[in-house]
């Protein structure tokens, strides 16, 4: 097995004693070629063993109770039935920054203070996602934007942001068939010392990919029987919301509100364990598993809410969804219908002019234009109506203040969407 040394890894110490004198984060890294390993092979050995004490010794602070697992998250992607080139696991978090609604301060501007204390040295022939924060930004977010009310208590408890600030990255390349291992060096701590646990965290990281994967803490699910899911509130006070927001239709008070309701269950079965058989069943171009040691979350989306790249941010719309067919001649078939239905043109629009307004708040005037409008696109189970919504951001605007002017999605919340979501709130 070979094994990172500073002969191995990119850039020398030399190099970011150079890059030093510019920036105050550098990434140092090895590349190699593992045709073998899998994200999630790589992801079990990696969480499960993971301990605090390394960070303890370097003065990271990681926000996590005493006997939990430190934080991790695995992000992937499948994209019309294929893989996509770059999977990305990140473990031992620099740090995770918490807030929930009652919380001082703005959850925004301490995301954005957190981020902006780097300068990161940018180097060729990295990955796109070399580092950064990873994490969660909850509906509930747009209560410090918004004129809404202040709900309860979270039955739940969760957080209503968390973010990990990574560290430690691996990255899978399922084009070139490589593993990236990548790790920080910071300019604030004695520059040769930080080099030096970067180095050791990279052969660490490679020594732990090279044993074996561990057995799963919780016996696997013998029967097939399915989980006994509950609302968290009845039929009966769900039909009479959806009747209410009719007649705020009706009134004029908004054109689309969404009700929901939270189903859950118990189930003898670990939350990574529903995580791969999500991707199994629904692999999607953006799948993600969080763990923050309390709680974990797993997701499978078709389209992200918001990207910025520079200057240049979009939203991607969705609405109007349709089964796949049996092949691809029912596929044509049921496009044609789909796209022919006037209530999902309809619904199609307004979200399409939601996301207009969104980033219109945050965007050079006049930037902000509609392209590929309405196309359909295929993924696993079926099929959706999808538009794209482009702009540039305007000086002194960043990628934060970009989400705050969409979260939370129309899909969400309804339109016009603040008195959509003041209806909600209401019910």
């Amino acid at each position: 097995m070979a094994v990172a040394t500073a002969d191995t890894i990119t850039p020398s110490f030399d190099e970011v004693q150079a890059l030093a004198r510019e920036h105050n984060l550098i990434p140092v890294y090895e590349t190699f070629i593992d045709d073998c390993e899998t994200p999630v092979s790589a992801f079990l050995k990696l969480r499960e063993r993971t301990d605090h004490a390394r960070a303890a010794q370097s003065g990271d602070v990681v926000n996590r109770p005493r006997g939990r697992r430190a934080p991790a998250f695995l992000l992937e992607s499948a994209d019309q039935g294929r893989v996509g080139r770059y999977s990305f696991i990140g473990y031992r978090p620099r740090n995770v920054l918490r807030w929930s609604l009652g919380d001082a301060g703005d959850p925004y501007a301490l995301a954005a203070a957190e981020l902006n204390r780097f300068d990161v040295a940018h180097l060729p022939n990295l990955p796109p996602f070399a580092g950064g924060a990873v994490g969660l930004f909850a509906y509930d977010l747009v209560r410090t934007v918004e004129p809404l009310d202040v709900p309860g208590p979270d039955p739940l408890g969760l957080p209503d942001l968390a973010l990990m600030l990574t560290d430690a990255l691996v990255v899978f390349d399922h084009l070139m068939h490589t593993v990236t291992v990548l790790a920080n060096v910071y300019r604030e701590e004695d520059l040769e010392g930080s080099y030096r646990r970067a180095v050791e965290t990279i052969a660490e990281v490679r020594g732990r990919l090279a044993g074996p994967v561990p057995r799963p803490t919780r016996p696997p699910v013998r029967d097939r029987v399915a989980p006994s899911f509950e609302p968290n509130m009845t039929r009966e006070q769900f039909e009479a919301n959806v009747s209410r927001i009719v007649e705020y239709i009706f009134a004029g008070d908004a054109y689309q509100v969404v009700p929901s309701q939270r189903w859950s269950a118990p189930v003898a079965v670990e939350a990574f364990s529903i995580y791969r058989g999500l991707r199994a069943v629904n692999p999607s171009p953006y799948m993600y598993f969080l763990d923050f040691g309390d709680f974990e979350v797993a997701g499978a989306s078709p389209e992200p809410l918001i990207t910025v790249t520079g200057r240049h941010v979009s939203t991607r719309p969705i609405a109007g969804t349709r089964p796949r067919g049996a092949n691809a001649e029912d596929d044509l078939r049921i496009a044609e219908e789909l796209l022919a239905d006037p209530k999902e043109r309809a619904e199609h629009v307004m979200l399409v002019d939601l996301g207009r307004n969104d980033l219109g708040r945050v965007c050079e005037y006049g930037s902000v234009t509609v392209e590929d409008f309405m196309a359909v696109e295929n993924y696993s189970h079926v099929m959706h109506i999808v538009s794209s919504v482009t702009g540039t951001l305007r000086e002194g605007v960043d990628a934060l203040d970009a989400l705050r002017s969409v979260l939370p999605a129309g899909t969400l919340s309804g339109a016009p969407k603040v008195r959509a979501m003041q209806i909600i709130d209401e019910l």
